[in-house]
């Protein structure tokens, strides 16, 4: 596997494998890899010939008093598990590579951006969509791969190739499943920041989302459900549960038939957490 910091590196790396015929996929990511990382890095291997991993961890996509600096950064370890899951590049690039004219933000999320996860952490979306925008720039891949865990996420992304007048060459967005510990923790890189108290105190996010799906009824109740959940462990602040309709990521009106996706988002001591899951109405 190759290291790569720069982006004249990355770019004669990747016309090279293209000269030679294969298909490039791509999976960024800011690093602090776990098992749901390297479930995407399967994805495209199986997806095409050549695959490109980043690890950026993006100044601005995190607003004022969020935890950039504390962040985890373990590249040297990451790099190992790349390696030995097949990766043919990991690009780790300087701020300066990816923003060299300063840190500008160039995509806007728009109105969805400003809802659940926008509305708690303001600006969040902008500058998580103006970097992807960038590696896409950087990397020019065929298919690129994300976590379906960040569905708000995975939903502007989409939005944002869809808009794109062909930008990125009708690249394909996948969306992978979520992996989850054996006790139905979704796994995060935040997670590492968690006391064996708040750990335990997580698990009633997964819980709490089984028990919609489990209840009978209508929306309403569903997300009522998923609230009593919650109460049953004050030490965790529920920010937000919502059922949305995938296609806009709006809240589904009246009426509506179809798999929703029930969100949520929660405040386990320092550490914010978020999940979901699809659930038929």
């Amino acid at each position: 596997m190759q290291i790569i910091t720069s982006a004249d590196a990355l770019a004669v790396t990747v016309t090279n494998a293209r000269q030679h015929g294969k298909s490039v996929s791509f999976v960024p990511t800011m690093g602090a890899l776990h098992a749901g990382h390297i479930s995407l890095v399967d994805i495209a291997l199986t997806q095409s010939d050549f695959v490109v991993v980043s690890i950026f961890v993006n100044p601005l996509q995190f607003g004022a008093g969020e935890d950039f600096e504390k962040y985890p950064r373990t590249l040297q370890e990451d790099a190992e598990k790349l390696s030995a899951a097949g990766v043919d590049v990991l690009f780790a690039p300087d701020v300066e590579d990816v923003y060299p004219n300063g840190n500008q933000i160039t995509q806007h999320a728009g109105p969805v951006g400003e809802t659940f996860e926008g509305a708690s952490r303001r600006g969040h979306f902008d500058g998580m969509l103006t970097v992807v925008a960038r590696l896409f720039d950087l990397v020019k891949p065929d298919l690129s791969v994300f976590g379906n865990k960040d569905a708000q996420q995975l939903f502007l992304i989409r939005q944002m190739v869809a808009n794109s007048n062909h930008r990125w060459n009708a690249m394909q967005v996948v969306g992978a499943p979520i992996i989850r510990e054996e006790d139905g923790l979704a796994m995060a890189s935040r997670n590492r920041f968690l006391s064996s108290d708040e750990r335990a105190w997580a698990l009633k996010i997964s819980q709490a989302l089984w028990a919609a799906e489990a209840t009978q009824g209508d929306p309403a109740a569903r997300i009522a459900a998923a609230e009593q959940a919650m109460a049953t462990v004050p030490a965790v602040r529920l920010d937000y549960v919502a059922l949305v309709n995938p296609a806009t990521f709006e809240p589904i009106e009246a009426g509506f038939v179809g798999q929703a996706l029930l969100i949520m988002a929660a405040q386990v001591g320092g550490t914010r957490l978020i999940d979901n899951l699809s659930i038929s109405i």
